[in-house]
């Protein structure tokens, strides 16, 4: 559905997006993750024809984007960080202008504005159509944008920061929209909260110094920094018998061990594919020791996040 072949975009002698490569499958939900400055937005940009390409090439449902416009266009619906509402007019005038603005037929407009404020809850819990916009809350305004992005009933949509400066109950409504959506739509998804990418997107696309740093499952993207998981035992016993009984279980590649007092803080490093936190309680209960804490543990989105988008900033600034 999107296709993208080394795409490259300069603003004079900087070099915001450095031949990137990518592709999503139709009906995928993607997240689009980097910090500031890595080039997301310049990205999403030209993915929705604002900006223009340097070089290479992208294509959406089969139309390039450079010499396609308007047939792209027709097939995604945008929604910018900032949308452009107006604050003086009301939820169904603005819907309204923008579906005329977006060619559907005269006949079709109401329908596809009551489509789209019953799939954005526009109208719960109080009908929002007749408010004005400068009366709306934030969350309730990116509701608006993302209703405009969907009238026109576009394959693909391109979401960036959909929950920004959203409060906790505004982000899990909004992710539950997209959640729904992703159902019969190809999304991406541009956000700087990783818990919420990690909930709503299939796969990750990491973008750091204007280059592709990775791309994976959240799952797979976690595993290539910190290997197998591990587990996490405190064990109150003798230092020197603990980890030498812990150190003869079988498939067991390392022990990490620090004392708290009478108790043995234990890491264990297991080979791909095993658990032995069965293991574990089997060894305390048979050598008499309390145990107090057992638990695998697997390094966060964040982890990886954090070192890859590092090594690929240091990467950069060593090509200049």
């Amino acid at each position: 559905m999107i296709e993208v072949r080394n795409l490259t975009k300069k603003y004079g002698r900087v070099t915001a997006v450095n031949g990137i490569s990518f592709h999503v499958d139709a009906g995928d939900v993607v997240g689009f993750l980097g910090p500031n400055g890595a080039g997301k937005t310049t990205t999403l940009k030209i993915l929705t024809c604002y900006h223009p390409a340097t070089s290479g090439q992208a294509t959406i449902a089969g139309y390039d984007v450079l010499t396609q416009s308007l047939d792209v266009r027709r097939n995604i619906g945008y929604m910018p960080e900032s949308p452009g509402l107006y604050p003086e007019m009301k939820v169904h005038e603005f819907l309204k202008f923008r579906a005329a603005l977006r060619e559907i037929p005269r006949r079709g407009r109401r329908a596809a504005i009551a489509r789209v404020a019953v799939l954005c809850r526009l109208s719960e819990p109080e009908n929002m159509m007749h408010r004005n916009m400068g009366e709306l809350s934030r969350g309730y305004r990116q509701r608006v944008a993302i209703a405009d992005a969907m009238l026109h009933s576009p394959p693909v949509l391109i979401l960036d920061e959909p929950t920004s400066g959203l409060d906790p109950a505004q982000i899990r409504s909004m992710r539950e929209l997209i959640l729904k959506l992703g159902g019969t739509h190809t999304i991406i998804l541009s956000s700087h909260i990783l818990a919420e990418v990690e909930q709503t997107c299939d796969r990750l696309i990491v973008i750091a110094g204007g280059r592709i740093a990775a791309a994976g499952t959240p799952d797979e993207l976690r595993k290539s920094v910190i290997g197998p998981s591990r587990i996490v035992a405190e064990i109150k016993g003798n230092r020197e018998k603990v980890l030498n009984a812990v150190k003869g279980i079988p498939d067991v590649r390392q022990v990490q061990i620090k004392s708290i007092g009478k108790w043995q803080r234990v890491t264990i490093h297991e080979k791909d594919g095993a658990d032995h936190r069965s293991d574990i309680s089997a060894l305390a209960h048979d050598k008499g020791w309390a145990l107090r804490e057992l638990r695998d543990e697997a390094g966060s989105l964040e982890d990886f996040f954090v070192h890859v988008t590092y090594e690929q900033n240091i990467a950069s600034t060593g090509d200049q």
